[in-house]
């Protein structure tokens, strides 16, 4: 794998080849072009003559052009989006998306203004050009080859790539291809003999100690901290060898900012795999998480390749590109029908990419998005992952060059896997179904015994994400999708029959099981579903049984749903009592379902049978394509289904009293107005139970850790964090452990609560924000309980800060999914963003970039039918407080990063009771003052030169 690093910039003129256009930079409320005769401000109507007049360099075109207020452009001979030359120049290397992201991955300084962006956006461009003409960039053939075929399909770089590229050493050659074929230059998996268990060598506290000392040498710094090296001595034991079987150790520890939890727990746990031959699994539940402490496992192994055998990220196959699903879409769009240049750009990366992560790692995950290009012929995730299922396996020409195959196999080999949350919890709870069946586990989490579980107060919400149903629309298409294939006109996809058709042939009970799924598949909904059920014109026209329930299942949604805002942001009621016609149409429900799961138990069963007799013939590769197609089989028709089953046989049972264990409500999800979505779900209302049995019993030793584990106002501060972990039910109980951070927060935050704004008044509450951020310069993150309500003061907070020159970012109004805002918010020290719980859980900004941070309001659990089941059964009012207050403390962690850091955090709510802080650190100070007060002080505390 070619790793294509920078070489020394040239920073001379820009030859001929590489004469650039004007960029074009648009910072809000400014315009700014810079051309050969230097750079100069614009007006609004003049940049959009830049923008719409001929050969253009911009960052993002359709951001440029949504500032602009212009619909997102095509591509175009015109369009030179400098991004793009980015992504083709420096493959699978990082990159914010924006002028400043492009002037930092150069090596130069963020550039402060319109006109100083404008600059560096030619500037990029010519750097990116110049590094092309180095005799040292590494692979320039291939490079040289795939430029030559993008160049043919109009991609706008094209010429001055090439001509780029033959300024430096070319071979000639008659024959060079398309470049496209990246497959053809990717490394095979080779398997190799199991590993084996792993032993029970325990690590002490001492030992742990002192690899941490190791570990801080080679990260450059000179002794841990004293907490840090307690910490890691008490992380030990949950590396110890556990005494009896059902007995893991558990430690719940809690380590604030600053500590140095990653390396902390990295210590024993490196030791732990050092010695016993095994794996230690570090979860975690949000992907920036993952990367950080892929990029801290240097330290253990410093040399690159060593490093990559021994730390393997690992994630859902839904992340990976699928070379299968690259190839039929490169193949569509070499006929016209597609993005040729997209799919050439991701070629290019798969390349060079560590592991062929789409979703968080080193794939650029604004790229898709610079033009206007149909979401179905995009380059994007949704439609290059292997989303659906439909993995041939054995039977895939790439088989052996399969990024979901190579990960799963060096899983096996690494001494640490950096996992997240959902993959643990479902892999589990799936080798566990098969265990009990007397199967072999999976193999991906067979050697799940020593689990770190960071981020540990959200480890709750991910068990009730993996271990609830719901028998949907969307859900429903999508298995039937997955038997029967795609059924509409030039839909991409494998159903059974194209996966398993030739294995099955010889066999005449094989495959007439595959024929009765097949027919009994179409029962179930198929594309369009929600145009069916619930159609703009009213016309109801369901086709099928499952259809027909949720028709039933919409209409007891509307007769009884206490939403007030109609449809517009979606319904839920209680289950029961149901109506007559939700239990008939159940009945009808549940035999269509039963039809579909008896055929494909029969299927499976005659798999295995196939295995079995038929093991002398089998070769590997038919072998490897049955055990793919059991897998997948076993997922639904010995989980989903069978959970749907029970679902709606329980509506019969059990008439009109709800099962203890279970809350069963139906929901209808709605935007703009319209139902898309349908739905009958069941969550345990203690999600934990299962998470206990399926992964923590299991286990030999588990450590959860996060800075916000307990809960300060507690008489016990861990009772909540046992009881939303599982730990509260195990038979040796879990040591806790409480580490407070080093930080000052007394001399280096401040906490206000502004007393004198309504706060459902968006004008107020922008108003607020808009002061603050500019007493601040900028630097602010505004936290928002509901989308509308952020897209309402987005819309007011806007023009005001563009006016300052302050650059305003939102979630869910910017066309960048989140990472790619927060990268970009954390590039341009002055920018300000406005973000939900996914922006809050997912920033890791120190320094300036970070240093307001405002709740709009308190963020009080959502009080739908599931959480008012929890609060009933975990304490009523106090649970509701605990979550909040845990929340509070999770945003407020957000904004001290460094113990250099400085930060103001308000709440914006005169309601907000004192007793909800009690999570923050120690030292801490909550003030309460009118909106004026607050933003002096908050200008005096973060300039106090100024003042």
């Amino acid at each position: 794998m070619t790793d294509v690093s920078a070489p020394s910039i040239v920073q001379s003129a820009a030859p001929v080849w590489a004469e650039l256009p004007p960029a074009l930079a648009t910072p809000p409320g400014a315009g700014a072009v810079c051309d050969a005769a230097g750079a100069r401000k614009i007006g609004r109507g003049a940049a959009e003559g830049v923008f719409l007049g001929g050969a253009v360099l911009v960052a993002h075109a359709s951001l440029t052009a949504r500032r602009l207020g212009l619909s997102p452009p095509p591509r175009s001979a015109d369009m030179m989006d400098v991004l793009e030359l980015y992504a083709f120049v420096r493959p699978a290397r990082f990159c914010a998306p924006s002028p400043s992201g492009l002037a930092l991955a150069l090596v130069r300084s963020e550039p402060k203004g319109a006109e100083a962006q404008a600059q560096a956006l030619r500037d990029a461009a010519a750097d990116l050009l110049n590094e092309l003409t180095d005799p040292a960039y590494p692979g320039r053939e291939d490079a040289y080859t795939l430029a030559g075929t993008l160049d043919r399909a109009g991609w706008s770089w094209g010429s001055r790539v090439l001509a780029a590229l033959q300024a430096g050493p070319l071979r000639d050659r008659r024959e060079r291809g398309t470049g496209l074929d990246v497959w053809s230059r990717l490394a095979e998996w080779e398997d190799e003999a199991p590993r084996g268990e792993a032993g029970s060598a325990p690590v002490d506290s001492e030992s742990a100690r002192i690899r941490l000392d190791k570990l801080l040498q080679a990260s450059g710094l000179d002794e841990s901290r004293p907490a840090q090296s307690d910490y890691a001595a008490e992380a030990a034991y949950a590396f110890s060898p556990r005494n009896e079987e059902g007995r893991p150790r558990v430690l719940l520890a809690e380590a604030g900012t600053g500590t140095g939890k990653t390396l902390g727990y990295l210590a024993p746990a490196s030791l732990w795999a050092e010695r016993n031959s095994g794996a230690a699994w570090v979860s975690t539940y949000t992907r920036a998480l993952q990367r950080q402490i892929d990029r801290e496992s240097r330290a253990l192994w410093p040399d690159e390749a060593e490093r990559r055998k021994k730390t393997v990220v690992r994630k859902g196959r839904e992340n990976y590109l699928c070379l299968l699903n690259l190839q039929d879409m490169m193949q569509a769009a070499q006929l016209g029908n597609g993005d040729l240049i997209g799919m050439g750009l991701v070629a290019r990366w798969a390349a060079h990419s560590r592991d062929g992560d789409m979703t968080g790692g080193d794939y650029p995950g604004w790229l898709p998005g610079l033009y206007a290009t149909a979401p179905s012929h995009q380059a994007s995730p949704a439609n290059l992952v292997d989303r659906r299922g439909e993995c041939v396996h054995a039977a895939c020409p790439h088989y052996r060059l399969c990024f979901v195959e190579k990960t799963i196999r060096a899983s096996r080999r690494a001494d640490l896997v950096v996992a997240n949350h959902a993959l643990v919890m479902t892999q589990a709870a799936f080798d566990g179904a098969r265990s009990a069946r007397g199967l072999k586990q999976d193999g991906e989490t067979a050697a799940l015994k020593r689990i770190v579980f960071d981020e540990g107060h959200h480890l709750f919400d991910a068990a009730d994400s993996a271990f609830s149903a719901a028998l949907s629309g969307q859900e429903a298409a999508e298995l039937r999708r997955w038997i029967r294939g795609p059924e509409g006109r030039g839909r991409r996809g494998r159903g059974l029959e194209q996966r398993l058709g030739d294995l099955c042939a010889d066999n005449e009970a094989a495959a007439k099981a595959l024929k009765d799924a097949m027919i009994a598949a179409a029962a179930l909904p198929g594309e369009g579903v929600s145009g069916r059920i619930a159609p703009a014109s009213g016309e109801i026209n369901p086709i099928g049984p499952i259809e027909a329930f949720l028709v039933a299942a919409l209409e007891q949604l509307r007769a009884r749903s206490q939403e007030t805002g109609g449809t517009e942001f979606g319904m839920e009621c209680a289950l029961r009592p149901a109506t007559e016609p939700v239990l008939e149409a159940a009945r009808a429900a549940a035999r269509a379902i039963a039809a579909v799961e008896a055929p494909l138990l029969a299927l499976s069963r005659h798999l295995e049978d196939i295995l079995d007799e038929e093991a002398a013939e089998l070769d590997g590769a038919a072998r490897a394509r049955i055990e793919g197609a059991l897998r997948g089989m076993d997922r639904r028709a010995r989980m989903t289904l069978p959970g749907w089953r029970s679902m709606l046989a329980a509506l019969e049972e059990g008439g009109d009293e709800p099962d203890p264990d279970f809350v069963d409500w139906l929901s209808a999800e709605a935007a703009f107005g319209r139902i898309h979505d349908v739905a009958l779900r069941r969550h345990w209302i203690d999600p934990t139970v299962p998470l206990e049995a399926a992964v923590v019993m299991p286990a030999h030793g588990v450590l959860v850790t996060s800075a916000t584990l307990s809960d300060p106002a507690a008489e016990d501060p861990f009772q909540l964090a046992r009881m939303r972990t599982g730990a509260a039910r195990l038979i040796e109980p879990a040591r806790t452990l409480k580490v407070d951070s080093p930080f000052d927060y007394a001399a280096n935050s401040r906490i206000i609560v502004v007393n004198d704004l309504m706060k459902d008044d968006p004008r107020q509450v922008a108003a607020a924000m808009r002061e603050l951020f500019l007493a601040a310069g900028g630097g602010g993150l505004g936290l928002f309980t509901a989308i509308r309500r952020l897209k309402t003061v987005y819309e007011r907070l806007g023009p005001d800060l563009a006016k300052a020159g302050v650059p305003l970012y939102a979630q869910h109004v910017d066309p960048l999914e989140v990472g790619a805002l927060v990268d970009v918010f954390r590039a341009e020290q002055d920018s300000c963003l406005l973000g939900t719980d996914a922006v809050r859980d997912g920033v890791d900004v120190p320094g300036r970039s970070l240093r307001v941070l405002a709740f709009d309001r308190v963020p009080w659990p959502r009080p739908d039918l599931l959480h008012k089941a929890r609060r009933e059964r975990f304490g009523g009012k106090t649970y509701d407080d605990a979550l909040a207050r845990g929340r509070i403390a999770q945003a407020f962690g957000r904004l001290i990063r460094r113990a250099d850091d400085r930060g103001v955090f308000l709440m914006l709510d005169a309601a907000c009771p004192t007793r909800l802080f009690a999570g923050l650190p120690p030292g801490t100070e909550v003030q309460r003052m009118g909106l004026a007060e607050a933003v002096e002080l908050t200008k005096s505390f973060l300039n106090p030169e100024t003042t």
